[in-house]
């Protein structure tokens, strides 16, 4: 089965970028975040999504 969800240090190095770079994408809400009790982790799905391996359900269709 895979994994749902990703640590914010293992986002950071799927997409090779930085600390506060990871931070602002979650705020703008292009890195969906999940709360587990004081974890924060990443939903994978959105990491491909900016990866651009996948259409994300919340990106609209530019038609």
């Amino acid at each position: 089965m895979e994994p749902y969800l990703a640590s914010i240090a293992d986002a950071q190095r799927a997409l090779g970028i930085g600390r506060t770079t990871a931070y602002r994408l979650m705020d703008a809400g292009k890195l969906e975040k999940v709360k587990i009790g004081r974890r924060t982790l990443i939903k994978i799905a959105s990491i491909k999504a900016l990866a651009g391996e996948e259409k994300h359900p919340c990106q609209s269709n530019p038609e």
